[in-house]
């Protein structure tokens, strides 16, 4: 396996309906998280071994920013013409992915945790594999 590097990201864009997200590449291809997100309350721990996406939009368009966490298979020419960014994290490390949102190794699961004053959007998290994916959307106490 290549080693691979951190990745920033850039401006995509993005539809966020009930129950579907879906986000423009910067390359003009389009991908659709079909689960609609669990409300989760200040994080989310991802399961072991998943691939994690973070998605932080902006309330008052339709953009958003997406990191991978730990994609150590996409190569970073593909993800700068994409636009998705990526962190590579190891043992029980943690980083900033974007103003208010932390990303931080608990053994071999990822955990996103977000300060929704800081974010200023919303923030998703999708973890999925071959078998499946799961959706999440971090929320704060106000949120019902």
């Amino acid at each position: 396996m290549s080693v691979r590097s951190d990745v920033s990201p850039s401006t995509l864009g993005v539809v966020v309906n009930d129950d579907t997200i879906v986000v423009e590449y910067l390359d003009g291809r389009r991908v659709t998280y079909r689960d609609e997100p669990q409300r989760m309350l200040g994080a989310v721990r991802c399961q072991p071994g998943k691939h994690v996406h973070v998605l932080v939009t902006d309330p008052t368009t339709s953009e958003g920013v997406m990191v991978y966490i730990n994609d150590r298979k996409t190569h970073d020419d593909i993800l700068e013409a994409t636009g998705v960014g990526r962190i590579v994290l190891d043992s029980n490390e943690s980083a900033e992915v974007f103003p208010g949102v932390t990303a931080r190794m608990d053994g071999h699961a990822v955990v996103v945790e977000a300060d929704l004053s800081i974010a200023g959007g919303r923030v998703f998290v999708f973890e999925e594999d071959d078998l499946g994916e799961r959706a999440f959307e971090i929320v704060g106490e106000e949120s019902d």
